[in-house]
């Protein structure tokens, strides 16, 4: 993850916008689109340490994108979902909000079936098994 999509998403999870963030950095606006721009301008280091502290979170992985987002993500190691990437895609978060209600034991039927999936889908890139048409007969071969 580049460091402008880190910046946007420290921004977001700090509820701020640009010109909030801009003023709370007294930059322009604009200066703070372009930080979150595809065009890789960079803050110079004494705003990507304001940027750390206005939006609370680590300057280290604002800085290299290594370790946690939260600076205070230590306490929270043992919990595998404190280091988890923001769910902007409307599809993923209902997903995850009907995984989170389901019982345990069907939670891991979920999971066993996403990963035949996904293992499934792995092979059938390599030309490995897979499904694929019967040539004329429009039916499913293994």
């Amino acid at each position: 993850m580049k460091m402008a999509e880190r910046i946007r998403r420290a921004r977001r999870k700090a509820g701020l916008s640009q010109a909030t963030l801009a003023e709370l950095l007294q930059v322009r606006r604009s200066a703070v689109s372009n930080w979150e721009s595809v065009n890789d301008i960079q803050p110079s280091l004494q705003n990507l340490i304001g940027i750390a502290k206005a939006c609370g979170i680590s300057f280290e992985w604002l800085g290299t994108g290594r370790g946690a987002m939260s600076p205070d993500a230590d306490q929270w190691a043992d919990i595998p979902a404190a280091d988890a990437e923001l769910v902007e895609v409307p599809q993923e978060r209902e997903l995850l909000a009907m995984f989170r209600e389901l019982p345990r034991k069907p939670q891991q039927l979920v999971v066993e079936l996403v990963e035949t999936l996904h293992a499934s889908r792995r092979r059938t890139r390599r030309g490995g098994i897979g499904f694929k048409t019967k040539p004329g007969s429009g039916s499913l071969e293994q």
